[in-house]
């Protein structure tokens, strides 16, 4: 079955970048300002990808918005929804960057406030789909064939890679005991898979078949996709509920006034193509993640 421990807030993988320079020391009157409490401010992402190449992205954005708040900002990539939860909770990430079902959990354990999200070049919000594969020659056809089947999902947590198809399941009338649901650790490997032939159907989701299309590891003339989502809202970032609402409001704006060239780079693991500015959202823009969770009856224990 499908869900793993809630982990312990010590699975926060080390800090693997250190943005430095442009805020000076903590000894720095930008240190005590609004803008930079603590004299640092810690932004962490759950690996959707594989970290060495989310690293340098999120490099570029970090970079940028250490500048404009004049203020060291320390990359953290952690284990997993997890961990990222729980390190907001307990006071160890100011920012953090979740996917859609991770941030209803992380509002609601963490106090997490959604400020900005991702947007086209016309400036509108972006959204994905979550959706079930499996090869040409297959002989299922849809979402009720996959009884007695194996299907791939990428992580406990993930909206795309996990809520949705099971949530598929439930109106499609397939118990989720009637099928063998092997969680992959990652939309990658989900993907991976099926291309190996290790099970007969995965999730993959319109972001990572942009990305496995782009690099030449997904054909998808010899995958037939069975289910397609209704569109997501793409991933917030998020600031600390604990901290002071003229922080958040200065990460906010500081976030929306960042140039397409500074988020261009994440922007294109979540199929921003071409990518705009960051835009405002509130906890409203994920509320129908907030209904699905209501409906699958999740608890953080499923995160």
């Amino acid at each position: 079955m499908r869900a793993r421990p809630f982990l312990a807030a010590a699975a926060l993988a080390p800090a693997l970048l250190l943005l430095a320079g442009c805020g000076g020391d903590a000894g720095t009157s930008g240190a005590s300002a609004a803008t930079c409490p603590g004299g640092r401010i810690r932004f962490g992402v759950e690996p959707y990808e594989d970290p060495a190449k989310l690293k340098p992205a999120y490099e570029t954005l970090a970079a940028a918005l250490q500048r404009k708040l004049d203020c060291p900002v320390e990359l953290k990539i952690v284990d997993d929804y997890s961990a990222e939860v729980l390190a907001m909770r307990n006071g160890q990430l100011e920012l953090a960057e979740f996917g859609p079902l991770g941030y209803v959990f992380a509002s609601r354990l963490a106090g997490a406030q959604a400020v900005a999200s991702f947007a086209d070049a016309k400036g509108a919000l972006t959204s994905y789909t979550a959706g079930i594969w499996v090869p040409t020659g297959s002989p299922i056809t849809s979402v009720k064939d996959l009884a007695g089947r194996s299907l791939a999902l990428s992580s406990a947590g993930s909206a795309s890679g996990d809520a949705l198809p099971r949530y598929a399941l439930k109106t499609q009338g397939v118990a989720e005991s009637s099928v063998k649901i092997d969680y992959a650790g990652g939309h990658p490997e989900a993907l991976l898979a099926l291309v190996n032939g290790k099970v007969d159907a995965a999730e993959i989701n319109s972001q990572q078949l942009a990305t496995a299309r782009a690099a030449g590891t997904f054909d998808p003339a010899k995958y037939r996709q069975i289910w397609k989502s209704e569109p997501v809202p793409n991933d917030p970032i998020t600031v600390s509920g604990r901290l002071d609402p003229a922080f958040r409001e200065a990460v906010a704006k500081a976030l929306v006034e960042l140039e397409p060239a500074d988020v261009a780079k994440v922007g294109a693991f979540l199929d921003v193509d071409p990518p705009g500015p960051l835009v405002r959202v509130t906890e409203q823009t994920y509320k129908p993640l907030f209904d699905l969770a209501t409906t699958l009856g999740l608890t953080e224990k499923d995160v």
